[in-house]
C-alpha cells in the first residue's frame, strides 16, 4: 500500500515530525560541537604564539641587558653583536605577538555562530510551514 502525504494519519505525521525534530536537534548539536572545536583550536594556537612571543621578548631583553653591560664594561665590538641579537629577537617577538593576537581574535566570541544562525533558519522554516 503506497501512502501519500494527504493520506497519512495525524499520528503518523506527528511521529514523522518527532523523528525529524530529533534528527535536526542532533545535527545542530553536532554542528555546534564542530564549530566550538574549531574556535578552540584557534584560541589554543593564539595562546601558544603569545607564550612564544613572551619567551622571545624575554630573550631579547636579556640580550639588550647584556649589550648595555658589555658597553659599559668596556668599549668593544661585542656590545654591538649583543644589540643586533636583541633587535632581531624583539622583531621576532613582535611578529609572534601580532600572529597570536590575530588567532585569538578569530576565535572570539566562543559561540557557535553558524549553528545559531542555522537553528534560527530552521525555526523560521517550521513557522512558515505551520502557517500554510
Amino acid at each position: 500500500m503506497t501512502t501519500t502525504k494527504e493520506s497519512l494519519s495525524t499520528a503518523e505525521l506527528i511521529r514523522q515530525l518527532s523523528e525529524q525534530v530529533s534528527r535536526l536537534v542532533r545535527d545542530e548539536l553536532r554542528l555546534a560541537r564542530l564549530e566550538l572545536a574549531e574556535k578552540g583550536r584557534h584560541a589554543g594556537r593564539g595562546a601558544g604564539l603569545f607564550g612564544g612571543a613572551g619567551v622571545v621578548a624575554l630573550l631579547g631583553a636579556g640580550s639588550f641587558v647584556a649589550a648595555v653591560i658589555l658597553l659599559l664594561a668596556q668599549v668593544m665590538p661585542a656590545w654591538a653583536a649583543a644589540a643586533v641579537v636583541g633587535a632581531v629577537l624583539s622583531i621576532v617577538a613582535a611578529v609572534l605577538g601580532l600572529l597570536g593576537r590575530r588567532h585569538v581574535a578569530e576565535a572570539a566570541p566562543p559561540t557557535p555562530e553558524r549553528t545559531i544562525e542555522s537553528v534560527r533558519d530552521d525555526i523560521d522554516a517550521v513557522r512558515e510551514r505551520a502557517h500554510r
